[in-house]
């Protein structure tokens, strides 16, 4: 192992012994959490995956609130995501789990105060999610989720590679999300599958008569690499790619470097991410026509997984969830 990361190593272990040992506090919400993390920085389909477990717990008719940082945002006051606010206010990915699930989402780097604060306000909900907060152990978690890409088993800890912890650290988690092919190690207790959609026309099919549309794809996400593979994979004719860093703020000279990209390209159409589209604002009216394609994480088997979730939260909680009224 690199000294660097070896150093780094040596200190992620002696602050989770001392969690471990209850040397750290660790404070308790009245309501039972469910954590969605993981081991690395950035682009493991966090986001997505709280949608998605979302939408599960919403057809169920339970009630849940979203507990996240709120990366990126410009304030640092806990507060209740607008999903007419904007990115700098909330943090792109808040905002966008707020417009699509239409549930609360509260910001805050502390999550046990933002967690009273939903408590406190929104006394229907039934449980938290809590989002990217597997390092995040100063609050107490009924249900551990961790991401695990491919490409995280392969890597190596910060700062040489991108790991925040060690593959060692996943006896903490309940479940190990990954996809179909992936091969996991040992010390995962449970896995779910999960299959990536990249879905291109959910808005505006007709951009893409029979692959024969050009495009400009472009993005400010962790992992640009993977979405620009996954929109030619799905059959986006992709002429140009534009990589901007995660959780990019656009101002007006990226959309002329866009636009003049486009014209150099001869391209009909832009293409991004939900997650761009969030920072964009008006900014995107001089990219028309600009297509966004939506990540979608399909579970293999929904309703077990959303049946052991709560059974889990029940007898570690204490509580009976049920649907809402």
């Amino acid at each position: 192992m690199n000294p660097l990361s070896a150093t780094f190593a040596a200190a992620v272990a002696a602050r989770n012994a001392l969690y471990d040992r209850k040397m750290f506090n660790i404070h308790k919400l009245s309501r039972p959490v469910v954590s969605i993390g993981n081991l690395s920085v950035g682009g493991t389909g966090k986001t997505p995956f709280a949608i998605t477990l979302g939408e599960l717990f919403k057809a169920r008719g339970i009630a849940f609130d979203i507990l996240s940082r709120g990366y990126g945002r410009s304030s640092k006051v806990i507060a209740v995501v607008d999903p007419n606010g904007s990115a700098e206010q909330f943090g792109d990915e808040p905002l966008l789990m707020a417009r699509k699930l239409q549930v609360p989402v509260i910001v805050g780097a502390d999550r046990y105060q933002a967690g009273l604060l939903a408590e406190s306000k929104f006394p229907d909900a039934q449980l938290h999610l809590l989002d990217d907060a597997f390092q995040h152990r100063r609050l107490h978690r009924d249900f551990d989720i961790v991401m695990l890409p491919a490409a995280d088993i392969e890597d190596t800890l910060l700062p040489v590679g991108r790991l925040r912890e060690p593959l060692s650290s996943l006896h903490r988690a309940d479940v190990v999300v990954t996809e179909p092919e992936t091969r996991v190690p040992s010390e995962a207790a449970d896995v779910w599958r999960v299959r990536r959609e990249l879905d291109i026309y959910s808005i505006s099919p007709r951009f893409f008569p029979r692959n024969t549309t050009k495009a400009v794809a472009f993005c400010g996400i962790a992992r640009p690499r993977q979405f620009f593979s996954a929109l030619r994979e799905t059959g986006v004719q992709v002429t140009e790619t534009v990589a901007f860093p995660d959780h990019h703020r656009y101002v007006r000279a990226d959309i002329d470097r866009l636009l003049r990209i486009k014209a150099r390209a001869g391209a009909e159409v832009f293409v991004t991410t939900e997650k761009d589209n969030v920072r964009l604002k008006a900014l995107s009216v001089p990219l028309q026509p600009l297509q966004i394609a939506p990540l979608r994480l399909v579970l293999e088997d929904p309703k077990n997984t959303l049946d052991h979730i709560l059974a889990v939260l029940e007898q570690r909680s204490g509580l009976h969830i049920t649907p809402s009224a």
